[in-house]
């Protein structure tokens, strides 16, 4: 197991985070330890500057494995409150390949479901109504669902209309007492951020239509396994998918897995599951053929992940060398992205302002705050010119190629990047 650092002096934050004593999904037993990151602050508490007098809490970030229902699961949670407070960070439309990927599932709804201005389309976990609008324009109507102030805020002002709360059965039956039943529900990249599952999951089985139908995507625990993508790990993420832990978990509130899509660029590899109510369910051949590749894989068993930690260790060992024997060199450096996945990277191997300079994001809602624990300044993009860094640590790997895109002129001016998975690579 991989055993990440702390910031010195940070108080761990025992109270808060409460130890889980049985599984998610089936409520078996505590799942099974195998990859400990040490104890790390919230990834996305970004740091103000007037704050930096006050170290940063940390939690216990660990992960294990329901040998029952092969759900992947942190062994410590914090409160949802704890972790999506009102300064809470992530903007979606900042990702332009994100918004493209969104536009065309929109589309392809649009097309495959024969939605029009009867229809409703729901997203739970609408963040800034990045998705929802390409709807809107096409007059359809839509309800976003957004617990947390400042996306609700500006999906509304994106004419979104947004309700600020946390889906589950009973918000699901407050909007059918309201007269609302769902054609298509949409819930990308937010499955993993839900504390009770099971509520989560039925509050889709009652609002759902008798023939609608609900799209999740969420990144594929196989990838993250494939590719050593451990700072994926963050408190946010209570839960990382396989599709038989997935399957497992809709049968046992009436839905049934009618498909399944990979999209192997996003997040690092994602998965989306289409489920309908069982009756209506006619599962493609995707859905087998997937499953097969899972078992085949081993994502079944705790074998394959109890040697996951071991590759972890190894990329740690390795970044942390290479950015020493840069600083050793005289080199400057550099990161790109303030996303969660960075904090984790970061703070589980002990990079902090004395190896990285700066980071940069194209995310104003970040600029001029600090990464937590590591305590890196986040600038705007235009430092990267400003300052030119010998080197880029991109910490939002996962759309790097977007990244080196926009960073054509950095590049042409000498400037090299690192890319930190599976395994450190200068490029």
């Amino acid at each position: 197991m991989s055993s990440g650092s702390t910031a010195e002096g940070s108080p761990v934050g025992a109270g808060l985070a409460a130890p889980v004593t049985a599984c998610r999904s089936c409520d078996g037993p505590a799942p099974r330890l195998f990859l400990s990151l040490g104890a790390t602050p919230v990834a996305n508490r970004l740091v103000r500057a007037d704050a930096l007098g006050a170290a940063d809490p940390v939690f216990p970030l660990e992960v294990g494995f329901c040998e029952q229902c092969a759900l992947v699961q942190l062994t410590h949670a914090l409160p949802a409150d704890e972790i999506f407070d009102a300064d809470y960070p992530y903007f979606s439309s900042f990702s332009d390949m994100l918004v493209r990927h969104s536009e065309k599932h929109v589309i392809d709804l649009i097309a495959s479901r024969d939605l029009g201005p009867d229809s409703l389309v729901v997203e739970v976990a609408s963040n800034d109504g990045y998705l929802l609008k390409a709807f809107v324009e096409r007059g359809i109507p839509v309800l976003g669902i957004e617990p947390t102030p400042g996306p609700a805020a500006a999906a509304r002002k994106a004419g979104v209309p947004t309700r600020e709360e946390f889906f589950g059965a009973d918000l699901a039956r407050t909007l059918v007492a309201e007269g609302l039943k769902a054609d298509v529900i949409i819930a990308n990249n937010v499955m993993a951020h839900v504390p009770d599952l099971n509520s989560f999951v039925e509050g889709f089985s009652i609002l759902l239509k008798d023939d609608g139908v609900i799209d999740v995507e969420n990144p594929d625990v196989g990838a993250l396994l494939a590719n050593n993508e451990f700072d994926t790990v963050y408190h946010e993420h209570f839960c990382y998918f396989s599709t038989i832990a997935v399957d497992a978990l809709m049968r046992r509130h009436g839905l049934a897995l009618a498909g399944v899509d990979e999209f192997p660029e996003l997040h690092g590899g994602t998965l989306r599951w289409r489920m309908q109510h069982q009756a209506a369910a006619e599962p493609a051949s995707s859905v087998a053929a997937v499953l097969d590749g899972e078992r085949a894989a081993g994502l079944g068993t705790f074998d394959r992940y109890a040697s996951f930690g071991d590759g972890v260790r190894t990329l740690q060992t390795e970044l942390a060398e290479l950015l020493r024997s840069l600083r050793a060199d005289g080199k400057s450096v550099a990161a790109y992205g303030a996303a969660a996945k960075g904090a984790t990277l970061l703070n589980s191997t002990g990079i902090d302002h004395t190896l990285v300079d700066f980071v940069v994001d194209r995310n104003v809602h970040k600029q001029g705050k600090y990464i937590p624990g590591a305590r890196i300044p986040i600038l705007d993009p235009a430092a990267l010119l400003e300052r030119q860094p010998d080197y880029l640590l991109l910490l939002a790997w996962n759309v790097r190629k977007e990244i080196i895109a926009q960073q054509e002129e950095y590049a042409a001016r000498g400037g090299r990047f690192i890319v930190p998975v599976p395994r450190p690579v200068v490029l």
